[in-house]
């Protein structure tokens, strides 16, 4: 059996495509590449689940920071759609500002979101999705990746925390609500906004 530490799940290869939310620009394999030169153990963070870890790099790509603090000079360009990241989802209603009429910087750190192969594994066998990576022998699976300029976990979209509640059924984790993260989320997400391509999925 292979042996590598950090392999991709194929949900988060949608971040590699053009006019991808939250896009990353750099090539995949390469990228996979480079997070496992980079990967230790022990600098791993908790996630919001058991299943979860964060591992934060410095950003070694040119992607930006799409997450940006709502003011005055912006909100006039905010836009509103019902998304959803992939066709087996429910669409919400999301709010962002169009990638196009904004500048963005690039990122100082890429958030790696990781999930368990054991948390995979389950997943694909209650959708009965072909588990690509599963003659490895790997630690974690990259499900997402965010953008950011500091080392503190962004807290996640309302939406996906409903998502995630929801089950796999409708594309979530399966993870019970939490009353007090929601809200914590709502604050964040109150101030701040996705910039993003007016066809992108959702995060």
């Amino acid at each position: 059996m292979q042996t590598q530490k950090i392999v991709m799940d194929p949900f988060c290869y949608r971040q590699f495509e053009k006019y991808a939310s939250q896009q990353i620009i750099y090539d995949r394999d390469k990228f996979i590449e480079q997070v496992n030169e980079q990967y230790r153990v022990e600098e791993l963070r908790d996630g919001y689940a058991p299943f979860c870890k964060h591992l934060f790099l410095e950003n070694f790509t040119e992607t930006p920071n799409y997450t940006l603090e709502i003011k005055k000079e912006n909100e006039h360009l905010i836009r509103t759609a019902y998304k959803a990241r992939n066709e087996n989802e429910l669409p919400f209603l999301a709010r962002f500002i169009p990638i196009e009429s904004i500048q963005l910087q690039k990122a100082k750190y890429l958030d790696i979101i990781l999930y368990s192969k054991e948390y995979f594994t389950s997943r694909n066998q209650q959708r009965g999705l072909e588990d690509i990576n599963g003659a490895i022998d790997y630690d974690y699976g990259i499900i997402g990746i965010k953008p950011q300029d500091g080392t503190d976990q962004t807290p996640m979209p309302p939406m996906t925390c409903v998502r995630n509640a929801l089950g796999q059924k409708f594309g979530g984790s399966g993870f019970e609500l939490n009353k007090e993260e929601y809200l914590n989320c709502v604050e964040y997400w109150s101030k701040h906004i996705y910039a993003e391509h007016l066809c992108s999925p959702l995060f």
